[in-house]
């Protein structure tokens, strides 16, 4: 049988309506065509064992990297195999290939080392990394089909009518879709059906993909979830609305990563929760002192979320280590890579047993309080404050000046000083400087950068970026000095207690100093390369930037 076409979706939201539709449309083909149901639907590529029903599931990374580099990910199972299908909405693309997959288990998610040695592993293993492929619609579609004849009664088209259905935790209907399929020789016939069915009302030329109508129907989107701060704030908020909606945007990343990381999805759950648990000291820091909380209050929170980053920090520093441990062992010129395989099997173990002290924590009554509380009370302030200052003025005809100070005074005030003490501390570095300065001065990088990031809608992007620009090349530099330090600790601290334990080998306890002088080879040039960056970003030029960015740089 020839492709379908043309296709065809039934209007609305309504499931009542969609029956009546389709018999219109039948209707409206029996005034030209003998319309007759054919006893089975033609045989699909995918088609379930009763061949009149299709699954599909289709996969993206919770932070969405599939979507927003245009392809999308479609399991099929069939009786002659399940595929993986690969699709690019770029039309020029080379990217629509599949792979044939056995013992697939469509509703859990998969590491992109469960598609090794395939043409779509290889395609999506530089975009997805180390981030799971997680099943985020399914659909079952039954399928009849119709066969029209002439007068003569000989089939001429066919009209395929599918009635898909999401499954899985959220089920429902989705709309009916219709195609007209050619029969050989009578291509006349199937354009005259298709004229028919564009005249019937509720039914809408076109394809649109099943797998956005899924999504719509599960609530989801394409790029619902992001770690970064993209919080709602405008100039003339007051100070503690725009305060309050940053920390409830970072609260939202917090518990949208929690179910992630307890389940053990993937590693940048847990990456992305820290993140915002960093980002919500910081700005506890920066502005808690706007949300008009008690000191002792403000003292409360900022230890709970100290106490979650302390909590999650051993089991991340490990996750760093396997994460790095393919390219520690390309990196090693005098011991060989099973020399190394000891060390792996210990922080794997190590690992497992920090993630249940992790576990515990976070099902614990204590972290449940506290963001069950801190939330209430941030959404509390937000609602407090909530208009009181957009487009208001005084009776003189002055804007209103909500108390506390608006945003945009807030963001001038605080990131003006942040960026003051990275610049004091950094221009007090020397070549002698221990490295817990440079360690400080790493601290207050951040806090500057999370300033910027906070405020971000209030200023003007190109200004934005410039400074942006620059703090990132210095903390680039800065990150690297201190985390080669942190690790070269930690190998250590690791040799000790594996020596002490008898599970280090010589050879692994030499792989293991091989490593450590790499990574002290690498904290060298960092810490030469710090003036030039630091001197970049402070300079002259630098503070002229900044100040650009304070002084007008508002959207």
């Amino acid at each position: 049988m020839a492709p379908a076409m043309a296709g065809f979706i039934v209007d609305g939201t309504d499931p009542q309506t969609w029956d009546d539709i389709v018999a219109a449309a039948l209707a409206a083909l029996g005034e030209e065509f003998t319309v007759t149901p054919e006893p089975a639907a033609p045989a699909r590529p995918g088609t379930a064992a009763d061949g009149l029903s299709q699954r599909a599931t289709w996969y993206d990374t919770f932070d969405w990297r599939l979507s927003k580099a245009g392809v999308t990910l479609e399991y099929v199972p069939g009786r002659g195999g399940s595929e993986l299908r690969l699709s690019s909405a770029k039309p020029d693309a080379d990217a629509d290939v599949t792979q044939p997959v056995a013992g697939w288990q469509p509703s859990r998610p998969h590491l992109i080392g469960d598609l090794e040695g395939g043409p779509v592993g290889a395609r999506l293993a530089s975009l997805v990394a180390m981030r799971a492929l997680i099943p985020v619609a399914a659909t079952v579609t039954a399928t009849a089909a119709y066969r029209l004849l002439n007068s003569d009664g000989k089939t001429v088209a066919r009209l395929l009518v599918d009635q898909p259905a999401v499954t899985g935790p959220q089920p429902g209907p989705l709309p009916p879709r219709l195609a007209v399929a050619e029969v050989r020789g009578y291509q006349a016939q199937a354009r005259r059906a298709v004229r028919l069915l564009t005249a019937v009302t509720g039914l809408s030329a076109g394809a649109r993909p099943l797998f956005a109508d899924a999504l719509r129907l599960t609530g989801r989107r394409p790029g619902d979830y992001s770690n970064k701060v993209d919080a709602e704030i405008s100039a003339d908020m007051p100070a503690a609305g725009a305060a309050a909606t940053i920390l409830l945007r970072l609260l939202d990343t917090i518990d949208a990563n929690g179910g992630g990381v307890l389940a053990d999805i993937d590693t940048e759950f847990l990456h992305d929760l820290r993140v915002s648990v960093r980002r919500t000291r910081s700005a506890l820091k920066l502005f808690g002192d706007v949300l008009a909380l008690t000191a002792e209050e403000l003292e409360c929170y900022a230890a709970g979320f100290k106490w979650v980053g302390d909590l999650t920090t051993p089991t991340r520093d490990l996750d760093v280590h396997l994460l790095d441990f393919p390219g520690t062992v390309r990196s090693l010129a005098a011991a060989r890579p099973d020399d190394l395989e000891p060390f792996r099997a210990y922080l794997e173990g190590r690992r497992r047993r920090e993630f249940r002290v992790l576990t515990r924590g976070l099902r614990s009554p204590r972290y449940a309080a506290l963001t069950q509380e801190w939330r209430a009370r941030l959404s509390k302030i937000q609602q407090e404050r909530a208009g009181s200052a957009t487009g208001r003025r005084n009776r003189a005809g002055h804007r209103y000046q909500p108390p506390g100070g608006s945003a945009r005074v807030l963001a001038a005030e605080r990131t003006r000083a942040a960026f003051v003490k990275v610049a004091k501390r950094g221009a007090a570095i020397t070549p002698d400087s221990p490295a817990q300065d440079l360690h400080d001065l790493r601290k207050r990088g951040k806090e500057l950068r999370y300033a910027l990031e906070f405020f971000a809608p209030l200023h003007e992007p190109g200004a934005y970026a410039n400074v942006v620009g620059d703090l990132k090349r210095l903390q680039d530099c800065l990150g690297e000095f201190q985390d080669t330090e942190v690790q070269i600790e930690e190998i250590r601290s690791i040799a000790a207690a594996m020596l002490a334990a008898h599970e280090a080998p010589a050879v692994t306890l030499l792989a293991m100093g091989e490593v450590t002088a790499g990574l002290a080879a690498r904290q060298r040039a960092a810490r030469a390369d710090f003036e030039r960056r630091f001197t970049a970003f402070a300079d002259v030029a630098g503070q002229r930037r900044m100040a650009a960015l304070l002084r007008g740089g508002t959207a």
